[in-house]
């Protein structure tokens, strides 16, 4: 008798942890985002889970642009770093998001830019080759956004293209699962700054984290994320302090880390952005 009554009890408590305990998955495509117009064919939607997503805080932000509008463009300096705002109000760009990595001390991307066509900086490989963030890459084509991958040294160079961006490592591409190296960096929860290509739409997406309101996200959450947005492919690019979406009109949209603070004040300056003129 008591063993049936533990089995009742068992079940109850199954049952009801299946109800409220939802799958991520599940949670996530029900979720309800707040949501704003932008401008035609572009919007920004914004959420945050409680305790909920991955069993964390989370705080997502992201502008859904139509693929119908060539609209985006590399922005850079050579050697002076600066606010990813500044780099979208100074180009009279309708929103900015930070782009790949750079010398934090000296200036200057570290992967390969070309920007109208020219050759901005090489990727700088280390002694054992390609970095993760070397080996695939944003391609912009007559303002049309696209990704790209490849392993040997200078494949960059071959790519057709007025602005190219390397960075990475890539997440999904045309709808196959790319598998992540065993790195700390894909396994740690930081601040993310991604894009994601939909059958519809290209995506910019933030996720911020370092603080209890924000806990960030590892590269397999963040590729699962992207997989539940409907993106087909998808790629990582410079997180931590850097990562930052302004949209103008509305200024920084998401909580930048590099002040340590829970605000939009904390701005990395960085070397290069994605523009969306």
């Amino acid at each position: 008798m008591r063993s049936l009554f533990t089995f009742i009890i068992f079940l109850f408590v199954y049952s009801f942890g299946q109800v409220y305990a939802q799958p991520d998955s599940v949670l996530f495509v029900n979720a309800k985002w707040k949501t704003i117009k932008i401008s035609r064919g572009i919007v920004w939607k914004s959420i945050h889970f409680d305790s909920t997503l991955f069993h964390s805080n989370q705080s997502i932000n992201i502008l859904a642009i139509k693929k119908r509008k060539p609209i985006f463009k590399v922005g850079f300096e050579r050697k002076i770093l600066k606010e990813t705002s500044k780099f979208g109000s100074e180009a009279s760009a309708l929103a900015a998001i930070n782009g790949t990595f750079f010398d934090i001390k000296n200036g200057g991307s570290v992967d390969y830019i070309r920007s109208n066509g020219k050759e901005i900086n090489e990727s700088i490989p280390s002694k054992s080759g390609l970095a993760q963030h070397q080996k695939a890459a944003i391609v912009i084509v007559g303002g049309r956004l696209s990704l790209a991958l490849g392993e040997s040294l200078g494949w960059e160079k071959k790519i057709s293209g007025e602005d190219i961006m390397t960075t990475g490592p890539l997440l999904l591409y045309e709808s196959r699962s790319i598998k992540p190296d065993s790195s700390k960096f894909t396994f740690t929860r930081h601040p993310r700054t991604a894009i994601g290509i939909t059958k519809r739409n290209i995506l910019l997406l933030t996720v911020d984290g370092r603080d209890r309101k924000a806990a960030g996200m590892n590269l397999i959450e963040l590729a699962q994320i992207m997989r539940w947005l409907g993106a087909k492919s998808a790629i990582n690019l410079d997180g931590g302090g850097s990562t930052t979406l302004w949209i103008r009109n509305k200024g920084v949209v998401n909580y930048p880390s590099d002040d340590k603070k829970w605000g939009h004040e904390g701005e990395r300056k960085v070397a290069n952005v994605i523009l969306v003129k």
